[in-house]
């Protein structure tokens, strides 16, 4: 296994800085992704699926036990409230881990049906205004970093609402939960072009993302989910011109074949998602400290519904391809790719890329992990640990992901 070093070697790369890159990396996992939960349909209850939010710190302490790399957990809120949040927060570390961004719900209570922060109605926009808020006291006494923002609002006919005035109303209230957030702590504005609205929705695509966190400040950025897009758009092309302007926040990773499908990250289209770090790992070795420096505060998250395969090992596949798929954008030689895209070499370039795509990097993430006192496999060592059995025992068929 000590040879599996020289896949790095072979590439030009110095192996020292490959594993700091690998060391620096981490993926945060959601709350909502360990409990049952994730479709319009039937939910299907998994054994041991987590059955609250301390349940579900549990579980994503194990996973980043097992990875070394998932040291913090997003909350969503309401589905993770609690009485205490010191207590949570306390649980949190006394797991060996953190809590990560919260994550507002604007989607769930009655009177959104037409919409929230972008409702006609004034005591609606202000019930909606008044919940995100609470989540940044929330965020404050449980030390996150970061708002994760979904606006679920849109409408589903033409004449049903009015763009520019909503687009006002959203603007005011963003202006207002901004002002209320302390240094340090970022608004990450998520977007989708479609669902629940179907006809327009307030924060359609990365642009509007963009106005909206160009006109906040500076703590204001997008948030890119990959099941987010119309089929066939190029997201790493969205992810370079994000990172250029200094407003890429981070990412909700998962995968899909047709729509926001929700699939492991990289079981669909793993190319895609090597292509995106492809362009972060450029990013984060531009000579511009500013593209650096938006590069490596980049917010790495999980988002996926899990319904049919057991919460757990879904967790660990998605955040192990997400990790493969990084091991193989370092492994591209930046200087020899800008010197035959700057002669013209379409092939030559496009070779080089594909290369690092194509190689094997499974025998130096095993040796990686070795080295960090890590499972080499950590699937395998999850199902050969007593926990999946000892929580199917303590907790039967588990409860909701969301209430």
């Amino acid at each position: 296994m000590a040879g599996a070093w020289e896949i790095v070697r072979r590439h030009g790369q110095d192996p020292a800085k490959f594993a700091a890159a690998l060391r620096d990396f981490h993926v945060e996992t959601p709350s909502w992704g360990y409990g049952n939960a994730g479709t319009r349909f039937q939910v299907f209850a998994h054994p041991g699926a987590a059955r609250n939010i301390f349940e579900k710190l549990a579980d994503a302490a194990q996973v980043h036990r097992l990875t070394g790399i998932c040291p913090t957990v997003a909350v969503h809120i309401p589905w993770d409230k609690v009485e205490d949040y010191s207590a949570l927060h306390a649980e949190a570390e006394k797991l060996g881990v953190k809590i990560g961004a919260v994550n507002p719900n604007l989607f769930q209570e009655p009177e959104y049906m037409l919409g929230s922060l972008c409702h006609a109605g004034r005591a609606v926009r202000r019930k909606a205004a008044d919940h995100l808020l609470e989540c940044v006291r929330i965020a404050r006494e449980v030390g996150s970093p970061a708002i994760s923002l979904w606006l679920a609002d849109g409408t589903n006919y033409p004449g049903q609402g009015h763009f520019r005035r909503r687009r006002q109303w959203l603007a005011e209230a963003l202006e207002e939960v901004y002002a209320a957030m302390p240094e340090g702590m970022r608004l990450l504005i998520e977007y989708k072009p479609s669902e629940p609205g179907f006809y327009h929705t307030d924060i359609a695509d990365w642009g509007s993302a963009y106005v909206l966190a160009a006109h906040l400040g500076p703590r204001a950025q997008v948030l890119v989910d990959l099941g987010h897009h119309p089929q066939g758009v190029n997201v790493e092309h969205i992810v370079a011109t994000l990172l250029g302007e200094g407003r890429l926040g981070g990412f909700h990773f998962n995968d899909r074949k047709y729509a926001d499908d929700d699939l492991i990250a990289g079981s669909s289209n793993p190319y895609q998602l090597f292509l995106i770090f492809n362009e972060l790992v450029d990013a984060a070795q531009d000579a511009d400290p500013a593209v650096a420096a938006c590069a490596a505060g980049v917010a790495y998250m999980v988002d996926q519904s899990h319904n049919i395969e057991p919460k757990i090992p879904a967790m660990i596949r998605s955040v192990l391809n997400i990790q493969t798929a990084l091991a193989k954008a370092l492994l591209v030689d930046r200087q020899a790719l800008a010197a035959a895209q700057d002669r013209g070499d379409v092939l030559a370039a496009e070779a080089m890329v594909r290369d690092a795509f194509e190689t094997d990097v499974r025998p130096l993430l095993a040796q990686f992990r070795a080295e960090q006192g890590l499972p080499e496999d950590p699937l395998a060592a999850y199902y050969a640990s007593d926990y999946p059995r000892r929580i199917a025992t303590e907790r039967g068929t588990g409860g909701k992901g969301w209430a």
